[in-house]
């Protein structure tokens, strides 16, 4: 039996039908971002804000107490080693009301009147002391000639001995009250009249003033801090990095400088860790143990002679360098079911082959925040599948679209 022709074109047409349904239900490949395995350098950084400060600075006090005149100097002025900062000069007697006053007055009356007894004491002791040297003169002579006894001579030079010594006491009693008196009298004066002495403080380098703590005049004790000297051209920056980050920073680390105000980055190298940490409370108001770290900033001082004392920056430590790492982006690299959220654990990429996503174990050796270093299971130039979206699975059809 033999088919018309009419039924093979139906026939045909039902096919065609069922071909393009099938092509229809056919699932569509998933549009995805795609980048290549590059090879170059690789950095590991530890990235955290600092703040430029004068590597060397002197905060000048007052050495004595006194009355501080008004400091001239201004923030920025340059000042010589050995320059006048300040001055000090004795400071003013205190007001006296008028029972202060009667009891200083009366006060001195009595230094006045003991000024006269001391000096009545003084002639009275000198009196005594000449009558009893004469008197051992007079009896030297008896002795010679056997007129008095041993013993009275005795008895002489010990009054005269003794006399002289209430002569010296009687003096620095006299003294004593002379003081006392010149006491009394400065403390009735009110100010000074003719020339006052003062006490020049000076800067101990040379550099610039970085700040004036106290401007104007007025009394001040010592020890209070006045100015603060230091040389800007000479800074450092200081980080406070969490401590889990700074047990991997060593003396001598390479470091960047970035977001400072210039258009380039600035090469920068660890000084220093400070051994002791402290706590310090972040934002979310969460205690935080962090170590300062102290970074010197190795570019030329022309490139960055703007930053000042106390400039906000971004700090770069680079802990690992790699060069010719074989490269993905970060987003590329995800942990395997098998191990969830662990970050040392089998990781993973979606390679795309032949138009799939092809889920290929990896060995991750380092990341950072943007690139993630292959070690093994990639080979250079492949396309990886960035930021995977959840239906992306291994063997799945995807329309690859190529970021940069």
């Amino acid at each position: 039996m033999t088919m018309s022709k009419r039924t093979i074109w139906w026939i045909v047409i039902l096919g065609g039908l069922v071909a393009l349904v099938g092509l229809a239900m056919r699932p569509r490949p998933l549009p995805v971002e795609v980048a290549p395995l590059t090879r170059g350098p690789m950095r590991v950084t530890i990235d955290e804000e600092g703040r430029t400060q004068v590597k060397r600075r002197y905060v000048v006090s007052a050495p004595l107490a006194g009355k501080l005149l008004r400091i001239e100097r201004k923030a920025g002025d340059h000042v010589d080693e050995g320059a006048v900062l300040a001055r000090l000069v004795p400071a003013d007697a205190p007001l006296l009301d008028p029972r202060a006053r009667a009891e200083q007055e009366a006060r001195l009356h009595a230094s006045e009147a003991a000024v006269a007894q001391s000096n009545a004491v003084v002639a009275r002791s000198r009196v005594a002391d000449g009558s009893a040297r004469d008197d051992l003169m007079r009896k030297r002579k008896l002795a010679t000639s056997s007129a008095i006894s041993a013993h009275d001579l005795e008895v002489a030079e010990s009054e005269a001995a003794a006399r002289t010594q209430d002569l010296a006491s009687a003096e620095f009693g006299a003294k004593v009250a002379d003081h006392q008196l010149a006491e009394a009298r400065a403390a009735l004066q009110r100010g000074r009249s003719g020339r006052v002495d003062e006490f020049e403080i000076v800067a101990p380098v040379s550099g610039q003033v970085l700040r004036v703590m106290k401007e104007s005049e007025g009394v001040v004790t010592a020890g209070t801090a006045l100015v603060e000297v230091g040389d800007p051209s000479v800074l450092e920056v200081a980080a406070d990095l969490l401590t889990v980050e700074a047990v991997r920073v060593r003396p001598g680390m390479a470091a960047f400088i970035d977001h400072w105000g210039g258009p380039q980055a600035l090469a920068a190298r660890v000084r220093s860790v400070e051994p002791s940490g402290f706590t310090k409370v972040s934002a979310l108001g969460v205690e935080e143990q962090r170590v300062r770290v102290l970074i010197d900033i190795t570019s030329p001082a022309e490139r960055w002679k703007a930053l000042g004392d106390g400039f906000r920056v971004s700090v770069r430590i680079v802990t690992m360098a790699v060069d010719g790492a074989l490269k993905v982006p970060v987003s590329a690299v995800f942990p395997l079911p098998e191990a969830p959220g662990a970050a040392a654990g089998p990781m993973a990429v979606f390679a795309v082959v032949d138009g799939r996503a092809r889920q290929t174990p990896v060995e991750v050796g380092a990341r950072n925040g943007a690139e993630a270093w292959l070690v093994k299971g990639m080979t250079l130039g492949q396309p990886v599948v960035v930021y995977p979206p959840p239906r992306v699975k291994d063997g799945a059809r995807v329309a690859p679209r190529r970021v940069d």
